[in-house]
């Protein structure tokens, strides 16, 4: 690793037990800022609410630091829309914000489209299909961000379980399949002074709106490794920061549906180290029992512009 890799690991990693609630009111308050967590859901009807009231009640009716929970529906086929407005967030589906925008499917589509309907400066993102987790994770985020104004991009990081392991299943530190097999290995190749980033594609992160705004946002998976990159390129690794978070529990994928996310990775990747523009592109994928023993699936690779670009 990098010396400057390592000694951006040492200043700027953080526990989340460093940041006290009473420090991070009195910070929110002396900069008067406001404070959103958006979720992003895509058929998350089971887990959504328990998460929304939990940041509810310990985070926003309890202590004012969270100025609201917006949810991004996401082209959901379930309820998973009606149990989060239920349960008190502000909800919206991608679909019915800038519509003259058009729509895309996607994790990014919808933290793009949060931007035109969440109040905050400080934007904390949570996944919503989280079983193990608690209220630390927004205030490990936000300690950074409002403890050093320098501080632009706050990632999370944590232990890993399955919310389908068995009871007392070891928690693992490192990242997912594509995060340890894909994305790191990026990093340390075309940014290596990255190298030091647990969990480039965690979903759970934190950022100033006025830099999420300058940036282009891939539609899909790739949201999360193209901020981190832009901000990098943009700002230096002074403008990072990281957080451990403990651990966490949700739902995992298949392995075609890791392959599909890899390739979007890698075309993020592709496009910020100054590769060809791809157009479009399709992954193939073996399957007994498909026609032809064939599957064939889009990569996205589309990337909606930086949001103070659009007018309003």
């Amino acid at each position: 690793m990098r010396a400057a890799a390592r000694q951006w690991f040492d200043s700027h990693t953080h526990e989340h037990t460093d940041y006290a609630l009473g420090a991070l009111l009195t910070g929110k308050s002396a900069q008067q800022l406001q404070i959103s967590v958006v979720i992003p859901a895509h058929n998350e009807q089971s887990t959504i609410a328990a998460i929304i009231e939990l940041i509810r009640d310990e985070l926003v009716d309890v202590t004012g630091l969270v100025d609201e929970v917006v949810v991004m529906d996401s082209l959901s086929s379930d309820g998973t829309a009606a149990a989060a407005r239920s349960a008190g967030a502000r909800v919206f589906g991608v679909g019915e914000v800038r519509p003259e925008l058009g729509v895309y499917p996607g994790k990014g589509e919808a933290l793009w489209k949060s931007q035109f309907v969440a109040m905050g400066d400080l934007l904390v993102f949570i996944d919503a299909d989280l079983t193990e987790w608690g209220p630390h994770f927004v205030t490990g985020l936000l300690g950074p961000l409002l403890n050093s104004p320098d501080v632009l991009l706050v990632k999370g990081f944590y232990d890993r379980l399955a919310d389908d392991a068995a009871p007392g299943a070891e928690h693992r530190p490192q990242g997912g399949r594509v995060t340890e097999l894909v994305a790191r290995p990026l990093l340390a190749q075309s940014w290596p002074e990255l190298a030091a980033v647990v969990q480039p594609l965690a979903g759970e992160w934190a950022v100033r709106r006025s830099l999420f705004s300058t940036l282009p946002v891939p539609v899909a998976y790739g949201v999360e490794f193209a901020v981190l990159v832009d901000t990098y390129l943009r700002h230096g690794l002074g403008a990072l920061a990281q957080v451990d978070l403990g651990a966490r529990a949700h739902q995992h994928q298949s392995v075609h549906d890791l392959g599909l996310m890899a390739a979007e990775i890698l075309a993020v990747a592709r496009r910020r180290a100054g590769g060809d523009e791809l157009a479009d592109a399709m992954l193939a994928q073996f399957d007994r029992a498909a026609p032809g023993r064939w599957n064939e699936r889009a990569v996205p690779v589309t990337e909606r512009p930086p949001a103070v670009t659009v007018a309003r």
